[in-house]
């Protein structure tokens, strides 16, 4: 008898788990509360430009063992991958340019011609992400005990470069700009301290020629895995919100949607976000200490968290994909200083713009409690601040790219309470580390299925607190293949 499955949200992880399970002969149906497929990995359309919401590199996209994953979901299927030359160029006002090319080699090269006095400190950093390409991190989990081996001499590098902050590292520079420019190279969080380890993931990954990005952006991406799971038979229900899972006798039995509807099934799986499944529609019955305690540890102000998108009448081909602004005066953005903006360029030939027009996404910090609370008590205010956000934006915006003033066609700003609305995700968050941030406790994960409840799991970014769609579409393969392993099946990809 063929085992009927529910999934909870369709995202990049119930998308990933569908496909599998439809591959392995279960019958999945899928709930997304949205009228559309792919939860955060989305993009929306805003007078013929697309305004892209998501993916800035995108493990997999290479000749690497984690394609195969995206392979099976045909989430690259009539699209092509574009390589970028540049990881991110940061720049001053003084015409001084750091580029992180994705050619190492060409990246060593031109650090020393910056700043010859730091050869040695250019060479460790370049070695470094070069000696981290043949362990495939990306990949980790995909193939059981066999990836953790692959990934067991390359401990002590972990250890190291996982102690040391970018911050810290740019320390060790002599030249006065690559000190200064050097903590914003990985999207520019350089008030994060983020390790240096999962900056030279990145590198280790552009070394092999992986960490593209897949043509006409997030949506498209989600809307070939969603077309994947119908293709296969499975159903998709979406504008359907759950409300409530069913527990009868500690074990998930089925779900009630917003409209009343009950819907049952052998097994029950949640991809939607961590804190509305186990605190809402469970009711925190069935937690823990560790659980508890990590939904208890965010912080309100979180990378990515506040973006301002520009349609453009302007050709940006011959630019970067992604900029860095060092700025000679910080500015005052939530009532708190930056010092510099991130900026990610769209031309047409990437699939978002129209022909001789561009896309500017600007990305920084964003504080959930400042703009949630606004919205709360002021709606038109809320709208007030966001469009002042945009204006102080573009004055930034016009000193690098005299003349745009007159050539912006449409803009739109997101903040973390646009994020909660669209998707539910708890303050508009991704997943924080766990608190020993080990990737071992990552790997077994926080939530992948909840003390005292059966017939029930979690999967996606929370269920093991690992940011990535990679690591989203990671964990619903890695369920389907532990249910066939339970059910006695021999797990399928195709």
């Amino acid at each position: 008898m063929t085992k009927k499955i529910i999934i909870i949200g369709g995202g990049i992880a119930g998308l990933s788990t569908g496909v599998y399970a439809q591959i392995n002969s279960y019958d999945a149906i899928i709930f997304e509360k949205h009228s559309k497929p792919g939860g955060l990995c989305t993009s929306w359309h805003r007078k013929g430009f697309t305004f892209d919401y998501c993916i800035h590199n995108l493990a997999g996209t290479g000749n690497v063992p984690l394609r195969e994953i995206w392979n099976d979901l045909g989430a690259f299927e009539g699209t092509e991958i574009i390589n970028h030359e540049v990881f991110i160029q940061i720049e001053d006002i003084k015409g001084n340019v750091l580029n992180i090319y994705t050619d190492l080699d060409r990246l060593e090269k031109h650090m020393k011609e910056i700043a010859p006095e730091d050869s040695k400190t250019i060479e460790e950093y370049v070695k470094a992400g070069k000696s981290l390409s043949g362990a495939g991190f990306f990949s980790m989990g995909m193939d059981g005990t066999l990836s953790k081996l692959k990934i067991a001499p390359h401990v002590p590098k972990i250890i190291k470069w996982g102690k040391i902050t970018v911050n810290e590292y740019a320390e060790k520079f002599k030249n006065g700009f690559l000190k200064r420019a050097f903590p914003h190279v990985q999207y520019d969080m350089n008030t994060s301290n983020i390790p240096m380890f999962p900056h030279l993931l990145f590198l280790s990954g552009f070394y092999v020629g992986d960490l593209g990005w897949p043509k006409g952006g997030s949506l498209e991406f989600s809307r070939r895995i969603a077309k994947k799971f119908t293709d296969l038979g499975g159903e998709l229900n979406q504008s359907s919100k759950v409300e409530r899972i069913i527990v009868e006798d500690n074990r998930a039995v089925g779900i009630i949607l917003a409209d009343g509807s009950e819907h049952r099934a052998d097994i029950i799986v949640s991809a939607a976000d961590g804190h509305e499944t186990i605190y809402d529609m469970l009711d925190g019955k069935y937690t823990n200490e560790t659980i508890d305690k990590y939904y208890q540890a965010y912080e309100e102000e979180q990378e990515f968290g506040l973006q301002v998108f520009l349609g453009i009448s302007r050709d940006l081909s011959h630019e970067p994909h992604a900029i860095s602004l060092l700025l000679d005066k910080p500015v005052k953005l939530e009532l708190k200083e930056r010092d510099s903006l991130y900026l990610e360029l769209f031309d047409s030939s990437t699939g978002v713009a129209p022909e001789g027009k561009s896309v500017i996404k600007v990305v920084t910090k964003g504080n959930y409690d400042y703009w949630k609370k606004m919205r709360e008590e002021d709606l038109e205010n809320y709208r007030n601040e966001k469009e002042k956000v945009y204006k102080i934006v573009l004055e930034i915006l016009e000193k690098r790219f005299p003349g745009i003033k007159e050539q912006v066609e449409v803009h739109d700003v997101t903040t973390p309470a646009t994020v909660e609305r669209y998707t539910l995700n708890f303050h508009g968050w991704q997943p924080w580390p766990l608190p020993d941030g080990g990737f071992m406790s990552m790997m077994r994960g926080i939530s992948k299925t909840l003390p005292g409840l059966q017939n029930f799991y979690m999967v996606g970014q929370w269920s093991n607190a690992m940011i990535g769609i990679s690591n989203a579409a990671l964990t619903g393969r890695n369920l389907i293949k532990e249910l066939c392993k339970k059910d006695r099946k021999k797990f399928k990809t195709q």
